[in-house]
């Protein structure tokens, strides 16, 4: 068996040492005290059982030992380095190409303002986008298809063993109506008024379908749906031809202002969703992950959509 003493660390300090000729330089390259190197160098020569160097005065001279082992350890260091560069790169970490998973919702304003950030603090990056549902895209996620998404976390069962959560803003829900209504934009939406009149919604594993359907239980009753949709902008197409009403995060608002009536919620309804950027724990250290929260977190910092 190959003795404790012998560690790739010790390899990487000998190595130094073989290089410059010198504990102080060697020391000052690896950033070690010297104390710490000729304690390095020491041991490594326990382990081998056999002298590596002479002292000649102060300084210490390799063996023709150690110039045989210094062949050798190149090899084995290089090699580890290369292994841990591919396993890295087998786990997604470190490349240069990173996959974000979104709400279509967010594709109007956070996610162009979270790509443009990316981009200034890692330009040769390429970024692959999926659009999908808050289910979806964190399956995705667990699946290690996807490395972050973008996702409602107030509708969401996500390990927070397994998944860093990394706020980002939270909107309110609104009442989104043809422009041609009569209801009046400066009011508040009470739900039990539209009894009967017919909705869009988006299909089960939305988190706007969530807060939708959180809504009319609170409403206490069961609004008629004549369409399901799987995406926002398709939903609300439909409510601008006059197909139905629906219900809508704020964050679409600066888009639809002038083509839809958007009307906030009675008090009795309102809820929030939190917007949120999830990753996996255990690639927190990732040089493309680091970039994307500290852009998160200089977004979250800032006033969020309007």
């Amino acid at each position: 068996m190959i003795d404790n003493e012998i560690t790739l660390k010790k390899l990487e300090i000998f190595l130094a040492f073989m290089e410059k000729e010198n504990i102080g330089r060697a020391a000052e390259q690896l950033g070690l005290s010297s104390v710490s190197v000729h304690r390095a160098l020491h041991t490594l020569e326990e382990g081998f059982r056999c002298p590596l160097f002479i002292h000649k005065g102060r300084n210490l001279l390799p063996l023709p030992a150690a110039l045989t082992l210094a062949e050798y350890a190149r090899d084995i260091v290089d090699l580890t380095y290369t292994g841990i560069e591919e396993t890295r790169l087998k786990a997604g970490f470190g490349q240069q190409r990173m996959r974000i998973g979104t709400l279509y919702s967010l594709t109007l304003e956070t996610i162009p303002r979270l790509i443009m950030g990316l981009k200034v603090r890692r330009p040769a990056m390429e970024i692959s986008l999926t659009m999908g549902s808050n289910e979806d895209l964190l399956t995705q996620l667990e699946n290690q298809l996807l490395d972050a998404i973008l996702i409602s976390v107030s509708d969401s069962q996500i390990d927070p063993l397994r998944f860093e959560i990394l706020p980002l803003f939270e909107d309110d829900i609104y009442l989104a109506a043809p422009a041609a209504s009569a209801l009046n934009s400066d009011g508040t939406a009470d739900l039990q008024d539209f009894r009967s009149q017919k909705f869009v919604s988006l299909t089960e594993g939305f988190a706007t379908y969530h807060g939708f359907s959180e809504a009319f239980q609170i409403a206490g009753f069961e609004p008629e749906i004549v369409t399901r949709v799987n995406d926002i902008f398709s939903m609300l197409s439909l409510v601008q031809a006059g197909v139905g009403y629906t219900l809508v995060p704020g964050r679409m608002k600066k888009m639809y202002e002038h083509t839809l009536k958007l009307l906030p919620l009675c008090e009795q309804y309102q809820m929030r969703q939190t917007i949120a950027l999830v990753f996996n724990r255990n690639q927190q250290q990732d040089p493309n992950l680091l970039a994307l929260t500290a852009e998160g977190r200089m977004y979250a910092r800032g006033e969020g959509p309007v």
